[in-house]
C-alpha cells in the first residue's frame, strides 16, 4: 500500500531587512509575508523531525528574474538535507530545470511557465522524467462559486478549471500535482476538501494538497475527505508546537497509511 506523505513547505523571499539574503517567510492568502528566519536551518529541523520531503518555493521569482542567491541556497540545503527536495518559483525553461537539478533539487515545480507554455511540461518530462516534474496549481473561488486557476503568485486570473488543467498537466507528463487554495493559505481553518477531491478524482498521479492546515485533524481530513496523496504545510509547522512526527502519529491513529519512524 502506498504511504501518504507529509511535506513541510518553505516559502522563500528576498529579505526586507538583510541585503542579498533569502529568508523563510509565511503568508496569508499569498500576501502579508512575515519573515521567520534561515530556511536551511529550518529545513534541518524538519529533517530531524522525520518529514518525508521538503518543498522550497521562491515566491519572488515568478514576479522577478531569478538570481544566483536561490541556486546557492538550494546547493547549501542539498549538502545538509538528505531527503527529496522539490524546488519551485520562476522556472521558465529547460535550462532552469537543469540548473536546479544539478544544484541539488530532486523535483521541480512549475506553475506560471506551465500555463504560458504547456509544452515545457512535455519537454521536461521527456528529458528528466515525469518524477522530476511537479505541476503547481494555485486556485481561487470566483463569486459564482467556480474554482479558477491563477498564475504569477495568485496575481493573474486565468480561464482554466483546476481539475481540467490538472488532467492536461498529467497527460503532458507531470508526475505530481501541487494544489494550493489561495484563499485558505495561512488561514489555519482547514484544507478545501471539495477542491482537493475534484482534482484527485480527475487524475491518476499523486496530488499534494496545500493551504489551510491549522490542526492535526485537518491533515486527517485532507487525506480522508480530500483524497490527497500528500499534504504540504508551511504556517502550521512554523508556528505550532506540534511537529511532523506528532502529526504523523495522529494520522496513523486515524487509520491512514503513513510511514512511522522509530
Amino acid at each position: 500500500m502506498i504511504k501518504h506523505r507529509l511535506i513541510p513547505k518553505l516559502l522563500l523571499k528576498q529579505s526586507r531587512f538583510l541585503k542579498n539574503k533569502i529568508v523563510l517567510v509565511t503568508s496569508i492568502k499569498f500576501e502579508d509575508h512575515i519573515e521567520i528566519g534561515d530556511p536551511v536551518s529550518q529545513a534541518k529541523i524538519y529533517q530531524d523531525q522525520m518529514a518525508d520531503e521538503l518543498l522550497f518555493l521562491d515566491i519572488d521569482a515568478s514576479l522577478n528574474d531569478k538570481n544566483s542567491l536561490m541556486l546557492e541556497l538550494i546547493k547549501n540545503a542539498a549538502t545538509e538535507i538528505f531527503m527529496p527536495l522539490t524546488v519551485g518559483g520562476g522556472v521558465k525553461s529547460i535550462e532552469d530545470f537543469r540548473s536546479l537539478l544539478s544544484n541539488g533539487a530532486d523535483k521541480i515545480s512549475i506553475n506560471t511557465a506551465a500555463i504560458d507554455n504547456p509544452g515545457l511540461i512535455n519537454e521536461a518530462s521527456r528529458i528528466f522524467g515525469a518524477q522530476c516534474v511537479v505541476a503547481g496549481i494555485d486556485v481561487r473561488m470566483d463569486p459564482n462559486g467556480k474554482y479558477v486557476v491563477y498564475k504569477k503568485c495568485g496575481k493573474i486570473k486565468t480561464d482554466l478549471d483546476p481539475a481540467t488543467w490538472a488532467v492536461e498537466c498529467a497527460k503532458r507528463g507531470a508526475g505530481e500535482i501541487l494544489l494550493t487554495s489561495i484563499e485558505r493559505d495561512g488561514s489555519r481553518i482547514g484544507l478545501d476538501h471539495k477542491l482537493i477531491k475534484q482534482v484527485a478524482d480527475a487524475v491518476t498521479i499523486p496530488v499534494i494538497a496545500s493551504g489551510g492546515c491549522g490542526l492535526a485533524e485537518h491533515f486527517v481530513d485532507g487525506f480522508i475527505k480530500g483524497k490527497a496523496d500528500a499534504i504540504s504545510a508551511g504556517t502550521y509547522f512554523c508556528f505550532k508546537d506540534e511537529n511532523p512526527m506528532q502529526v504523523r502519529s495522529q494520522i496513523k491513529s486515524a487509520g491512514i497509511p503513513i510511514r512511522i519512524f522509530t
